[in-house]
């Protein structure tokens, strides 16, 4: 009997064991299919334990003095014994990264088990309260009360909140070289699985379309490459351009910060915030929109030479400047989308689903022209204006750097989109289950804390070129086992086992690699 690799079409790997009868392979077991090289191996080991389990059991050897049998026992008593002083077993790879980077940051200021416990929780195991509990008991053997959370979650006060954004602060102005330089705010919003209203959940624009459930709005201060800075959170009907002031006023004002830029979108904006922004001293960079400009302004950005990367200066005064940019690939773009959404008015209107009711100038329907109560029409000449606009993007701005500066720093933006989706998506910061204004601000936090880590544990696994995400770095540390053993001097001796199909994060488990950072 022998062993024999077979490589199939999808470019797995079949570990397969068999006899050669004549010439011809013939098989009989498989042992496994991967296409991991670790996982190969192992199969290959079982298939060895296989045909030495099947040669034994064919062609048994006979004991005639007994010295067998007392080999057996030898070693069963010998493996009741290792057995008998296992004093527990826990899989809790994930914990022991993340730990290790909540000390690197600095969190392990705040001696507090029970928020280290619900931060490391929602990297690890995001999910509503009671499942962490449930969670907490079942790997860790850490019998955490759910009312004990929740009267935790209940005397969170503000003081946490001023205290991890100092930590994270401080902590990325030591990556970024000890200077801030950009900073980028953006909102979103976070809904409820309720109906129900108070002074803080408030129905208003949602940006996941969930217009009729109660949300708040929660705007994010970030640094280049997406590092948290601070957060906000305002009641679910507020205008988002008025969250942006008062949190970068707080952030300026506790951190003494001065020579940086303030980079937001579009949306955010108003001529009152811009006006404020510059009151204050701030230097700024944001979207434009370009065609609420003034007549003699629009003409001016219609009649530039539309070349794709080529960007164009137009002086508004009291120092602002006007930087249009021009994309081919964003002029297809714009068009598709304008195709799209005329030809799904004109599917409503055939349908006779459209009616004054539900019109409103939000996206497309600024195509559509009503007149009386009953006749809708499309306007044609409205479509071919909004043409004239493909691949036209405008960012304004009171500072004096190069263009193409300009355009890198606006277009950063994405860290902060980045990070909205780590957080809704991997830290799962909604739907929020929670009632009261308290336990909000406690969950918010304990979330700002869990993407302060994502990023900074992303930042390592770069640094140290281990090649792969961090999902698939905690999925696969998931599995990595501690085992504590009672040795017969009554020592207690804990050892971390990564496996061989662990080889790849097995630095994250030695004190030398967090030694270094």
């Amino acid at each position: 009997m022998h062993i024999k690799k077979i490589k199939n079409r999808s470019g797995s790997i079949s570990v397969i064991v068999g006899v050669k009868n004549r010439g011809k392979f013939k098989r009989l077991a498989t042992m496994g299919v991967s296409s991991d090289e670790d996982e190969v191996s192992v199969l290959v080991q079982r298939g060895h334990a296989w045909i030495a389990e099947q040669q034994e059991r064919t062609n048994p050897t006979i004991d005639f003095d007994g010295s067998k049998e007392r080999h057996r026992r030898a070693e069963a008593a010998m493996e009741d014994d290792i057995f008998d002083r296992i004093e527990n077993v826990q899989l809790n790879g994930c914990e022991l990264i993340l730990d290790r980077v909540f000390d690197l940051v600095g969190f392990n200021q705040i001696r507090d088990k029970v928020f280290r416990q619900l931060v490391l929780s929602r990297l690890s195991y995001p999910a509503s309260k009671a499942a962490t509990v449930e969670y907490l008991k079942n790997h860790f053997d850490d019998d955490v009360d759910l009312s004990k959370i929740y009267r935790y979650l209940d005397k969170l006060n503000d003081r946490h909140k001023y205290l991890v954004q100092d930590i994270s602060v401080r902590h990325t102005m030591e990556v970024l070289g000890g200077h801030i330089g950009v900073m980028f705010y953006d909102v979103t919003t976070l809904y409820f699985e309720t109906d129900h209203e108070d002074e803080l959940r408030r129905t208003g624009f949602s940006k996941e379309g969930r217009h009729s459930n109660p949300q708040i709005i929660l705007g994010l201060l970030v640094s280049l490459d997406g590092y948290p800075l601070a957060y906000c959170i305002h009641e679910g009907s507020k205008y988002e351009g008025h969250t942006m002031l008062p949190v970068i006023n707080e952030f300026v004002r506790r951190y003494d910060l001065g020579g940086f830029i303030v980079v937001a979108d579009s949306g955010l904006m108003n001529s009152a915030n811009i006006a404020e922004l510059e009151h204050e001293g701030y230097k700024y960079i944001i979207g434009a929109r370009i065609k609420n400009e003034p007549e003699d302004i629009r003409r001016q950005i219609l009649s530039l030479v539309k070349v794709s990367g080529r960007m164009h200066e137009i002086d508004k005064g009291r120092g602002r400047r006007l930087l249009i940019g021009y994309s081919d690939d964003r002029a297809r773009k714009d068009a598709h989308n304008r195709d799209k959404g005329v030809k799904k008015l004109e599917k409503k209107f055939r349908t006779g689903q459209l009616t004054k009711e539900n019109i409103n100038r939000r996206g497309y329907n600024k195509f559509l022209d009503m007149t009386g109560n009953t006749r809708i029409e499309i306007n044609r000449d409205r479509i071919i204006q909004d043409a004239q606009w493909d691949g036209l993007k405008g960012y304004l701005t009171n500072t004096d750097i190069p263009t193409d500066e300009v355009f890198t720093a606006y277009h950063n933006l994405w860290n902060v989109e980045k990070a909205f989706r780590i957080a809704k998506s991997k830290i799962e910061i909604r739907p929020m289950f929670h009632f009261t204004r308290r336990r909000i601000e406690a969950h918010i936090c304990i979330c700002f804390v869990a993407l302060k880590l994502y990023k900074e544990l992303e930042r390592l696994l770069k640094r140290a070129n281990i090649g792969m995400s961090i999902d698939k770095v905690l999925d696969m540390a998931k599995s990595v086992t501690t085992i504590t053993i009672r040795m017969p001097n009554g020592k207690k001796v804990t050892r971390t086992m990564p496996m061989r199909r662990h080889q790849r994060i097995a630095p994250l488990f030695t004190d030398e690699f967090w030694g270094m950072q």
